[in-house]
């Protein structure tokens, strides 16, 4: 078992940042990879953004360039820095810890953190 522990997350304004932490209880090397995902009032948690341990990442679309991954494996830490924040952007993000199996999509496990909030308004 592993547990995740996010932080980082508070009220902003349109084009501001934040940099969202995800501190694990144990190694995230030994899982094939990270993700941080997010979840808006009445809608569906959704993938955004992926890390390897090798380093490789991913992201949705409505966050290319906006967002990026990344991971301190000595500090058994995920980051995700968060640049030209929108309204839309606004919901709880969450940490995973799972990976790739033979596909090419991420597949979460059961380790989920208790999420942080990102408020995007003026």
């Amino acid at each position: 078992q592993v547990q995740l522990v996010e932080s980082g997350g508070g009220l902003v304004q349109p084009g501001g940042s934040l940099r969202l932490s995800c501190v694990a209880s144990r190694s995230i090397f030994r899982f094939n990879a990270m993700g941080w995902y997010r979840q808006a009032p009445g809608k569906q948690r959704e993938l955004v953004a992926t890390i390897t341990n090798g380093g490789s990442t991913n992201y949705a679309d409505s966050v290319k360039g906006r967002f990026t991954i990344s991971r301190d494996n000595a500090k058994n830490t995920v980051y995700l820095q968060i640049n030209s924040l929108k309204p839309e952007d606004t919901a709880v993000h969450y940490c995973n810890a799972g990976g790739f199996g033979s596909s090419t999509y991420y597949s979460p496990s059961n380790y989920w953190g208790q999420g942080t909030q990102v408020t995007v308004s003026s």
